[in-house]
């Protein structure tokens, strides 16, 4: 966000500004959304729903685990949430009690320690390698359980700097180690729909006591409608539904309203993604060609996350200089990995291709300087 701001002001000047920086799509929400939501504004009052969500909506989510996975969800277990944000917030308050440990991965998504922290709950950063294919390994969550007791664990997939995917071996492995230690298990799936080789697959396919939360955000190219949900245990349904009416009442019904439309837009969805694989591409190529070898598996999303270890161990400071002088806009890896950080930053390619192409047409002199 710091980038950000600096970005906009520059562009404010009168500066060109490549925003490889934000995970957002450039892509507006899909047009059957944008649509139902204007219907619905024509039609006047826009009030409260139910806490847990428009049951027209969880039924339709939980339709999209039987098409998209073919696993039964009943829609009672199903909670649109504000965003993956409000899921994260409410099933961190329904699992965890201040003093209780978290495992996480680093790199990560650094919003999930921040969140932990403001709720009293520790965050316990396990770093990943490519021997383990840069995820988390039931091994390590095991370890670090025996030295202090877990209470949960958290992982994503595709994962966020990275876009690194977990096999389904790996996510199996991890499901069955927090059963067997009696770990609350939560799987961020919010880039699934965004993966350029294979599937991804559903942590609810190992476990389906697993807490997964998705949004509307990535793949439906909705972040600022604020509107994503959580399927979770039936234990655990009623406790979130009290959190939900005392914190947030409801999710507002116009996002929900446009969120219901989005699942039929498929078509225009597989065309945005379509764009950000021949960024992909492109970068993969192009980025060893200039200096820019080592990255991790780009195998999900719409992320790169390249090793910039052999021009600096200052990562922010790379990135300030980077944008002030050559206008590309990147995000620091020191977020994401407070411990390898340094030497990281991550490149956004849910822009224009234009943009990806023009960004590396300037990042090749830079780097070369």
């Amino acid at each position: 966000m710091d980038v950000l701001g600096a970005a906009n002001a520059m562009e404010a000047a009168g500066r060109s500004v490549l925003h490889m920086e934000v995970g957002q799509p450039s892509a507006p929400a899909p047009r059957a959304a944008l649509d139902a939501a204007a219907a619905a504004l024509v039609k006047g009052r826009i009030g409260y729903t139910e806490a847990l969500g428009m049951p027209s909506l969880r039924e339709r989510i939980a339709r999209h685990y039987r098409d998209a996975y073919g696993i039964a969800v009943p829609a009672d277990r199903v909670v649109v949430t504000t965003g993956s944000s409000g899921g994260f917030i409410l099933s961190f308050l329904a699992m965890f009690d201040p003093g209780d440990r978290v495992a996480i991965s680093a790199p990560g998504y650094p919003a999930y320690r921040n969140t932990l922290k403001a709720l009293g709950v520790e965050p316990v950063e396990i770093e990943t390698h490519a021997a383990t294919g840069w995820a988390l390994t039931g091994e390590a969550v095991a370890q670090a359980h025996a030295e202090k007791p877990l209470r949960g664990v958290l992982a994503m997939s595709p994962a966020n700097p990275s876009g690194v995917m977990m096999t389904r071996e790996a996510l199996a492995d991890l499901g069955r180690t927090c059963r067997e230690l009696g770990l609350w298990f939560i799987s961020d799936e919010i880039y699934h729909g965004l993966t350029y080789d294979r599937p991804a697959d559903t942590a609810l396919a190992f476990d389906p006591d697993a807490v997964v939360i998705n949004s509307f955000s990535k793949y439906y190219c909705m972040t600022g409608w604020r509107v994503g949900w959580m399927v979770v245990p039936e234990i655990l349904a009623r406790p979130i539904e009290r959190l939900a009416q005392s914190l947030f009442i409801s999710v507002p019904k116009l996002s929900q309203i446009a969120a219901e439309a989005a699942f039929s837009a498929v078509d225009e969805l597989e065309a945005v993604k379509a764009g950000y694989a021949r960024n992909r591409a492109m970068l993969l190529q192009e980025l060893p060609r200039i200096g820019l070898p080592d990255f991790l598996p780009v195998d999900g999303a719409f992320y790169v996350y390249v090793d910039v270890g052999r021009y600096t161990n200052d990562s922010m400071a790379f990135c300030r200089r980077l944008l002030a002088e050559t206008g590309v806009a990147a995000t620091p890896g020191l977020d994401f990995d407070p411990g390898r950080g340094s030497r990281y930053l991550r490149l956004s390619f849910a822009g224009a291709e234009e943009t990806c192409r023009e960004a590396v047409r300037r990042l090749g002199p830079f780097l070369a300087g």
